[in-house]
C-alpha cells in the first residue's frame, strides 16, 4: 500500500495531473510570483510541493521540458524574491542580467524575481528551492546582480554545505514542527546570506592591493562589538591612511563604515534567530555588537533587512509583502 500523502503532497498531486501551461502557471505562483509557463503538448504529468518554515518557501519542481519566465518585475512595488536553486537531476539554463548560464545536477544558481528572468528545462527535471523574500539576504541590488545567473560549482566548502542544507530542508519541511520552523528558516537565510557573500567576493574587481584587505577585515571582526570602532581607528592600527582604506573596500561597493554596520547588524541578525533570543532585550543584543543607540540599530536593521528586529525575532511574525507579491 502506498503511503498516505499529507494534504499538501495531496493538492500538488492533483494540481500537476493537467499539465497545461495555466495549471502549472497557477501551480507555481504561489512559490515564485507571476510566471509565464511555455510546455509541450506532449508534456508529461509533474509535481510541485511546497511548504512555508516562517520567511521561508522551500520546494520541490519536477516535470518534463518547460520554460518558465518573468518579463517585467512584480506591478505591486514589492522588492520580489530571491530564489536559490539546485539541479537535482536533469539540466537547466538560466538567464538574468545579461547572462546565461548551463546547470548540471548538483549546481545551485541565485535569480531575482525582481528582475527579468528566464528558466528553461530541455527535458525531465527535478529541482529544489529556497525562496526568501530579497531584502532578507542583505545585499544590495548591485552586488544582487553580480551573482544572479552564475553556476555555483560543488567545489568549496560552502557551497558543499548550502547545498546539503537546501535539499535537507526542503525534504523534511514537510513534517518539520512549527516552532522549530522559525530557527530553521533564519539559519537558511544567514547561510544564503554568506553564499552570495562569498560569491559577490569572487566577482569583484580586485582592490588595490588585495593582500591588505583579509587583514584589515579581521582586524574589524575582532574589534566589531566595541562601540568606538571607526574608519579612522581602523586605518591606524593597519598603518594605512583613511583614504587608502576606502580604496580598499571600494571594488566590494562599501565604505568602511558601511562594512563595519551590516557586520553588526548580521551578528545582531543571528543573535535574536536564536531558539533563547525571546529572553533577551533587543536593545541589550545590540549594545553587545556595538550599537549605542537602540532607535538607530532598528531603524538600520529595518533599512537593510525590510523588516524590524522584534519582526526578525518573533515566531508569530507574519509574511512579507515582498514573499506574496505577484
Amino acid at each position: 500500500m502506498a503511503p498516505a500523502r499529507t494534504p499538501n503532497e495531496a493538492q500538488a498531486a492533483r494540481r500537476s495531473a493537467d499539465t497545461s501551461p495555466g495549471h502549472w502557471h497557477r501551480a507555481l505562483h504561489g512559490t515564485l510570483g507571476a510566471v509565464d509557463v511555455a510546455v509541450p503538448y506532449e508534456q508529461h504529468s509533474g509535481t510541485v510541493r511546497t511548504y512555508r518554515l516562517s520567511h521561508v518557501k522551500v520546494a520541490t519542481v519536477e516535470g518534463s521540458a518547460m520554460r518558465l519566465w518573468r518579463a517585467r518585475p512584480p506591478v505591486t512595488g514589492g522588492d520580489g524574491l530571491l530564489v536559490v536553486m539546485l539541479v537535482v537531476s536533469g539540466a537547466a539554463v538560466v538567464e538574468q542580467d545579461g547572462r546565461r548560464v548551463f546547470l548540471d545536477p548538483g549546481e545551485l544558481v541565485f535569480y531575482d524575481t525582481a528582475r527579468p528572468v528566464s528558466l528553461e528545462f530541455r527535458g525531465p527535471f527535478c529541482v529544489k528551492l529556497i525562496v526568501v523574500p530579497r531584502r532578507l539576504v542583505g545585499l544590495r541590488d548591485g552586488h544582487l546582480r553580480r551573482i544572479s545567473a552564475t553556476a555555483i560549482r560543488p567545489d568549496t566548502t560552502m557551497s558543499v554545505m548550502a547545498a546539503g542544507f537546501l535539499v535537507h530542508l526542503v525534504d523534511t519541511a514537510a513534517n518539520c514542527p512549527a516552532p522549530a520552523g522559525v530557527p530553521l528558516a533564519n539559519s537558511a537565510i544567514d547561510l544564503l546570506s554568506l553564499l552570495a557573500e562569498e560569491l559577490v567576493s569572487l566577482r569583484s574587481p580586485s582592490p588595490a592591493n588585495p593582500d591588505r584587505l583579509p587583514a584589515v577585515k579581521e582586524f574589524i571582526e575582532r574589534h566589531i562589538s566595541d562601540p568606538d570602532l571607526t574608519p579612522q581607528r581602523v586605518a591606524r592600527a593597519n598603518a594605512i591612511s583613511v583614504r587608502y582604506l576606502h580604496k580598499l573596500f571600494q571594488a566590494d561597493g562599501d565604505t568602511p563604515g558601511q562594512w563595519i554596520q551590516r557586520r553588526r547588524l548580521q551578528k545582531c541578525r543571528g543573535e535574536l534567530a536564536g531558539l533563547d533570543a525571546t529572553k533577551r532585550s533587543i536593545a541589550g543584543v545590540a549594545r553587545q555588537w556595538g550599537f549605542t543607540s537602540a532607535s538607530h540599530f532598528s531603524r538600520a536593521f529595518r533599512s537593510l533587512y525590510g523588516i524590524t528586529p522584534a519582526e526578525w525575532r518573533d515566531p508569530g511574525v507574519k509574511v512579507l509583502k515582498e514573499s506574496v507579491a505577484g
